[in-house]
């Protein structure tokens, strides 16, 4: 849904300028440093990338679902540890408080989310608690109007230059899977908190992932995000609900941009007298790369049109993240082969783009985990209408 079409437009229209005119000519220097200027993210703090999906009342601009779409589709044009850097505070750091925080909470730390002022994170992840997050070995114990946590988390995108982080732990070791496990809000600075060095990645370079490790770290009961135990898988689950949807339409844009280089170059590059454009099996790697953006485009748009009028979409979140993810490491994988030699050589945008998206066929669910959840759905559904 988009509710001011105008003034919507309006604000696209600076962020595709900031993307263009000051991201892109960056791409190479902070692939090579793996650091983004701190004058760009301070740009992006000032035309309000912070805030995008962050409530308007919390001082954020509040976007739909549909709206944020468009917008991912924009940001995600470029290196991926661009939108990285503002997205965990448009996504899954900022998400579990606009679901479930509590009004205190929300009045306390959304506004300061949506300024940049904090980045969050969203440690979930545990070296045993990936594709099974309910499997988590990080606890919290209670100790009078307090909770002690201990463990680590890894693979946490942003903890190492995270202000706050969304903590998941059990809080009921006799509780089994889901249940049990609570959200907690813990600042950096907390005794007993640590985040580890950047982890020396394949792509994203730019784009900090680390550990975050809490010794004995102790925050008050009220730190629990909404103040209710054993509601924090849930919160999880709401939270991934929409960043899934999020996530479909980052894969859209570098998929859309590598369509464009491929035209490119297929232009400009010259074979057997003629560009390589001319000869057909390279044009049908243009055409399945091109409907295949324009198919996921629609998918995406539609689920998120969904999701505003209040739709379940627990199912088509998770097929727009597995067909977009894999969509978009088909279309890489394409444009390395269109450009030949030069794709495999370092400081090549397909070269680079080829290792920055493979990630995403990973996190916020591997394809395996959303095919075995998209199928199990299906099922569901077809029961029930064979019940009726």
């Amino acid at each position: 849904m988009i509710r001011d079409r105008e003034k919507f437009q309006a604000m696209l229209a600076e962020v595709r300028r900031f993307i263009h005119d000051e991201c892109l000519p960056l791409e190479e220097q902070v692939d090579r440093d793996d650091l983004i200027p701190e004058p760009v993210v301070q740009r992006m703090r000032e035309i309000g990338l912070f805030g995008h999906s962050i409530p308007e009342a919390f001082g954020g601009a509040g976007l739909t679902t549909e709206e944020l779409t468009l917008v991912n589709l924009e940001v995600s044009q470029v290196a991926t540890a661009f939108r990285a850097r503002f997205g965990g505070n448009t996504g899954i750091a900022s998400e579990s408080l606009v679901v479930d925080g509590t009004p205190e909470q929300q009045r306390h730390y959304l506004p300061r989310l949506a300024s940049g002022e904090l980045t969050g994170c969203f440690a979930l992840t545990e070296p045993e608690a990936g594709s099974d997050a309910t499997a988590q070995k990080t606890v919290a114990v209670r100790d009078g109007d307090s909770f002690v946590i201990t463990g680590q988390k890894c693979f946490i995108t942003n903890a190492p230059v995270a202000n706050l982080f969304t903590v998941f732990a059990r809080t009921d070791p006799n509780a089994k899977g889901a249940a049990g496990i609570s959200a907690f809000l813990v600042e950096r600075g907390a005794p007993g908190l640590s985040t580890s060095q950047p982890y020396r990645k394949m792509g994203q370079h730019g784009s900090p992932v680390g550990e975050v490790r809490l010794e004995g770290v102790r925050v008050p009961a009220s730190a629990i995000v909404g103040g209710v135990e054993g509601q924090g898988f849930r919160t999880a689950m709401k939270t991934l609900n929409k960043q899934r949807i999020n996530l479909a339409a980052l894969c859209i844009g570098p998929a859309i941009r590598l369509v464009e280089e491929m035209a490119r170059q297929a232009q400009s590059r010259r074979q057997f007298g003629q560009p390589i454009g001319d000869f057909q099996l390279v044009q049908q790697m243009i055409a399945e790369s091109n409907t295949e953006v324009h198919a996921a485009r629609a998918l995406v748009l539609e689920t998120a049109r969904k999701r505003d009028e209040g739709i379940d979409v627990t199912m088509e979140a998770s097929m727009c993240k597995l067909f977009a993810s894999e969509m978009c490491g088909r279309v890489a994988d394409r444009a390395v082969q269109v450009f030949g030699g030069s794709g495999f050589i370092a400081g090549n945008v397909a070269e680079r783009f080829y290792r920055d998206v493979r990630l995403f066929r990973l996190y916020e669910g591997t394809s395996q985990i959303h095919l075995v959840s998209i199928a199990k759905r299906t099922l569901a559904l077809a029961a029930q209408g064979a019940a009726r």
